[in-house]
């Protein structure tokens, strides 16, 4: 068994993390659980049910500052509702090695964007002013970003972030109260795929998750006063030990 005060460390990391910058626990639950000796499935369907506990606090703070969008939330959070189904069924059929060796990709990935953004926050932002066609691709990008949610644990949040990005004139700080709800949508789906299979460890997640809403709680107004380029640099180290704390484990 997994001692509680351990749990209690990882719940306050995630809350940092989904608070500062309404990013997936995932990053920081998926590999510690993992290391503690659960396998990658049962990590990813325990990382998802901590998302769904976390950001009811973190969505709490950022709809309060009015930094949540409620029609872009929910075009988002439906469309990744239905991709998660379909995520998490690849998973519990794909080896754990090989999850492994993409999320190590996908967090290096995601480090070298963050770092990017955080230099010129604003310059980044590339949007297609589409308008009315933004809602229709809106919903198929966030089917996509549903899949990854399933697969891998990460429940989109800062893939959300990318795609209001691209599609919609929204700042950083709307954008993250934003994703950090459709993150929601999307942690909810994929938390009952794995949970119905049993791959998942409830005791450990409520317990990370209650501390992480708490934790959560207070970072998020911390971040609601930081400067952007500031949560794009926080959330960029944060994928980098991500990153290479699992490829020594995969090697």
């Amino acid at each position: 068994m997994i001692p509680i005060w351990l749990l209690i460390i990882i719940g306050i990391a995630v809350g940092a993390l989904t608070g500062i910058t309404g990013s997936s626990g995932v990053l920081i639950v998926v590999p510690a659980l993992s290391y503690l000796g659960l396998s990658f499935q049962d990590a990813i369907g325990s990382s998802l049910l901590v998302d769904v506990i976390t950001t009811l606090s973190v969505i709490f703070v950022y709809f309060r500052h009015g930094n949540v969008d409620l029609k872009i939330s929910l075009i988002l959070g439906l469309g990744a509702v239905m991709g998660a189904q379909v995520g998490s069924a690849i998973a519990f059929v794909v080896p754990d090695r090989a999850l492994e060796s993409v999320f190590v990709v996908f967090t290096a990935y995601m480090a070298y964007v963050s770092f990017k953004r955080s230099r010129n926050p604003k310059l980044n932002i590339k949007r297609l002013n589409l308008r009315t066609a933004s809602y229709v691709i809106a919903p198929t990008l966030a089917f996509l970003i549903g899949t990854v949610t399933g697969t891998l644990g990460a429940s989109g949040g800062i893939m959300f972030i990318a795609v209001m990005m691209l599609l919609f004139s929204i700042d950083v700080k709307r954008m993250i109260g934003t994703a950090t709800l459709a993150m929601l949508f999307s942690a909810i789906s994929g938390a009952t795929a794995y949970a119905i299979s049993g791959r998942s460890d409830i005791i450990a997640s409520v317990i990370i998750g209650l501390t992480a809403l708490v934790s959560g709680y207070y970072f998020a107004r911390l971040a609601n006063k930081m400067r952007p380029s500031y949560i794009y640099m926080f959330l960029g180290s944060v994928f980098v030990v991500t990153s290479v704390s699992e490829l020594f484990k995969v090697i």
